[in-house]
């Protein structure tokens, strides 16, 4: 029952973010403010509490980041989302206070962050500002000119190298000689001057429409010691116990004006940099926490040799969700591959997902399409509000002419991709967001905009095939021998697919008789000026046969099984596909009945991108890139979905069947989390057949071939079955 009502409780959650809230508060800054990049504030309001309301919620919108104490304890660490819901718009927290609240008189302290510059996941708005209103019956804290503000000088900027130009972040250097000492501590008598409260009203420019936040606050992992720490010289490396998001602390007793320097192992990505953070000390004993999270396998402490380290620490944040997902087998290998794929996929997760947390932390949709479907079979079900945020944020921002482009929000990036947003819209993407999470309450306000993309952006030739578009980047895929003119049909269709699955759910009768005439155009012609006897190709296309090409034929449903030994003979010589299309390769020879060639393809493959001393994978095959790229993980995918076959047959898995294509793996233990509750299965093959120990969660149904070849739908509870193997 807590797991349906958590279904209830998502679907709200995510309708939530068109509510219009009623702002009584103004937007505040500080006079001497110039809103420059990396300006730091910092805000006091005192606050007196006769009657302590059993709820408070407070809405927070701030340009760019904020944390906040309340009678100096910590309740909420870097809140704000990075800006761009829609071009020029802001979002807000909402934010529970009254379990901080006390009687009489009460402190509220916000630090804010305003990044100041664009990035490829975050818009500017040229104003450092807090917006702040919390209403109740019994209580009422607004924004206004009665708030205390300062200009927090401590936080500056450091001299070059800086982050390089996809990033909106800053390096943060701390000077603890005019640090605020104790500032955001309820005793804290200092007097700062009145606030400036601007002339922007809330929905004005420069912040634009205030669209609550559809995401958790982090998961606050708290302050935790390294897992290991060696010194060489000057520099102490700090091993963290995986790479993650964090924030560097520091004890020590130190003269004053030594600098001491933090950055991660992965500070440098392909010659570009990411963020690092300078202390400069003040005589004494003294600790710092440097608020700009980075990422890595191991902190990196550079102290002058008269500064006497006390204590090196971090603090752990990330999304907040659970590793609830699993998948284990008697190879080695895999399982190795999955806790590599899991760590990497949640290192991409914050604001959005993120191709990488390193060199660009930008919402690239062809990375978001893999990393979706992983966490579906990785995670708890909270991180499909991520999925969802992104979805919302790509039809937002579409373009006039009815493009739509990523990374964004952006501020300094705005081209098109067109193959890698096909997939986006279509069956991998928007599709299998909604059918994974249960959630149809997006599909009404994305359908006409899912439709001007398909049918005002794209064109069909008189066979009604689609148009190659090269958009202003051409990127169907990384790597070379790629037939895009080929590829981009069955991406075409399966987002032509997906916008008939989503008018079905609409009741668009007239739209699902026009993209049905569609696709079966593309179904007979593809075929016909396509498929040369041996292989898909272009008539005019040159290179080596794509072996993506062939996967997506299969996947799409546009290969009929009598081309499939053709197909098998190309695929076990081809080996175009990069790290961000390979998931289809597997699935396609799973699909045609080949697992174990799937697994063999993927162990000679995935080494050149696991085989390091990262907890998480590189970008490419060929150790290029980042070492931090989730869509490297997509087959984990297909591990869970076909290799242990837990697939949903209903929305949400409300009902689900267990099909295994378990190829020379004779033993499996998978789990996945849905919404409602975890299923559960080990399977132990001989032969053609499995025992099977399933958990079917309550309010659902599983279906399974058994020995016999029969079907049989098992209802909520534990079961021990024998079951057929799928080839």
């Amino acid at each position: 029952m807590k797991k349906i009502l958590f279904i209830f409780a998502l679907v709200c959650t995510l309708s939530a973010t068109a509510e219009e809230q009623t702002w009584k508060a103004h937007w505040i800054s500080k006079q001497q403010s110039n809103s420059a990049t990396n300006t730091w504030l910092a805000f006091h309001k005192k606050v007196d509490v006769q009657s302590i309301p059993t709820s408070l919620k407070a809405c927070i919108a701030a340009d760019t980041k904020y944390w906040m104490w309340i009678n100096g304890e910590l309740a909420v660490f870097e809140g704000g989302l990075k800006r761009g819901p829609a071009r020029g718009d802001t979002y807000y927290d909402e934010v529970e206070i009254a379990p901080y609240l006390r009687q009489g008189a009460n402190d509220i302290a916000i630090l804010l962050w305003h990044f100041g510059k664009n990035g490829f996941s975050h818009v500017n708005s040229g104003t450092a500002a807090l917006l702040f209103q919390a209403v109740s019956p019994e209580l009422e804290i607004l924004s206004g000119r009665d708030w205390e503000a300062t200009e927090y000088l401590a936080y500056q900027t450091t001299e070059a190298p800086f982050p390089n130009h996809r990033l909106a972040e800053s390096n943060i250097r701390f000077d603890a000689r005019l640090e605020k000492i104790g500032w955001n501590k309820k005793s804290f008598e200092g007097k700062w001057g009145e606030a400036m409260q601007l002339a922007s009203l809330p929905g004005e420019a420069p912040f634009g429409k205030l669209v609550k936040r559809p995401i958790p606050q982090w998961k606050d992992y708290g302050m935790r010691d390294y897992a290991s720490v060696r010194q060489v010289g000057d520099t102490v490396y700090c091993r963290l116990p995986y790479n993650c998001h964090a924030t560097p602390y520091l004890k020590v007793q130190a003269p004053a004006g030594r600098t001491i320097k933090m950055q991660t192992d992965h500070y440098a990505v392909t010659s570009e940099n990411s963020v690092r953070a300078e202390y400069i000390t003040r005589e004494g004993e003294q600790e710092y926490e440097s608020l700009g999270w980075m990422n890595g396998d191991e902190m990196i402490y550079v102290i002058p040799k008269d500064v006497k380290v006390q204590a090196l620490k971090y603090r752990e944040t990330g999304y907040d969700t659970e590793f609830t997902g699993d998948f284990h087998c008697d190879d080695d290998f895999f399982n190795d591959y999955w806790t590599k794929s899991v760590r990497t996929l949640y290192v991409c997760m914050r604001d959005t997902y993120m191709d990488c947390p390193d060199r660009e932390r930008a919402q690239w949709w062809g990375d978001e399409v893999n990393e979706l479907g992983e966490a579906f079979y990785a995670l708890s079900p909270s991180s499909a509000q991520l999925a969802r945020k992104g979805i919302m944020e790509l039809v937002n921002w579409q373009r006039e002419d009815a493009t739509m482009f990523a990374p964004i929000p952006t501020g300094n990036y705005f081209m098109e991709l067109p193959v890698q947003i096909l997939a986006s819209v279509g069956w991998y993407g928007f599709y299998t967001y909604y059918f994974y999470s249960g959630d149809k309450s997006f599909v009404e306000p994305v359908y006409d905009r899912l439709q001007r993309y398909l049918h005002v952006a794209w064109r069909v030739d008189a066979d009604g095939l689609p148009i190659y578009r090269k958009g202003e980047w051409d990127w169907p895929d990384a790597g070379n021998n790629c037939d895009g003119t080929a590829l981009v049909v069955p991406w075409y269709y399966l987002a032509l697919k997906s916008e008939k699955a989503f008018a079905n759910l609409l009741g668009r009768t007239a739209d699902i008789a026009h993209i049905e005439k569609m696709m079966t155009r593309i179904e007979t012609n593809f075929n016909k000026l396509f498929w040369n006897g041996k292989a898909y190709r272009s008539p005019r296309y040159t290179g080596a046969t794509d072996d993506r090409v062939q996967a997506m034929a299969v996947v799409s449903g546009l290969a009929s099984p009598d081309k499939y030994k053709a197909i098998l003979q190309v695929l076990s010589e081809e080996y175009h596909a990069t790290t961000y299309m390979q998931r289809y390769v597997v699935e396609a020879l799973i699909q045609m009945g080949q697992t174990s060639m799937a697994l063999d393809r993927l162990k000679k493959l995935i080494p050149t991108v696991s085989n390091n001393e990262s907890s998480t994978l590189y970008e490419h095959w060929n150790f290029e890139g980042s070492r931090n790229h989730a869509w490297t993980g997509g087959p984990i995918i297909l591990l869970g979905q076909k290799v242990a076959g837990i697939e949903p047959t209903a929305p949400a898995f409300k009902s689900f069947r267990v099909a295994p294509h378990m190829g020379y793996l004779k033993n499996i233990s998978c789990t996945v989390d849905t919404p409602f509750g975890k299923i559960s299965a080990k399977l132990t093959k001989r032969g053609n057949r499995a025992k099977m120990e399933l958990v079917v969660p309550e309010g659902t149904t599983a279906t399974v071939r058994l020995a016999s070849g029969n079907l049989k739908t098992l209802q909520a509870g534990s079961h021990t079955e024998t079951i057929l193997v799928e080839k």
